[in-house]
């Protein structure tokens, strides 16, 4: 995986769990392992893979696939209105 502009990454999980998609780390590192997740379009099942900012994430979340593009790493897990400005979802609706 190629490393974001300016090289500021955090493990997958953890960014997962930063943004309110799961609701704990562990959850977060047990679907990337048993669902399919991609990073800029490269297939990963690994928690510990590297994001950061510019990379795009595509998985499936429920019954959706969601399509986000990471904007900032986020240093605390904060509220939801915090968590929303980690990323831009560019899910296409239908």
């Amino acid at each position: 995986m190629s490393a974001s502009p300016g090289g500021e990454t955090i493990r997958l999980d953890k960014w997962l769990w930063h943004a309110r998609f799961f609701r704990s780390r562990s959850v977060a590192s047990r679907a990337v392992a048993d669902t399919p997740f991609r990073i800029d379009g490269r297939p990963t099942d690994k928690p510990h893979a590297l994001v950061g900012p510019g990379m795009v994430l595509t998985f499936t979340l429920g019954p959706h696939v969601r399509v986000v593009r990471i904007v900032a790493n986020g240093l605390r897990r904060g509220p939801a209105s915090e968590a929303r400005l980690l990323y831009e979802d560019v899910t296409e609706s239908t």
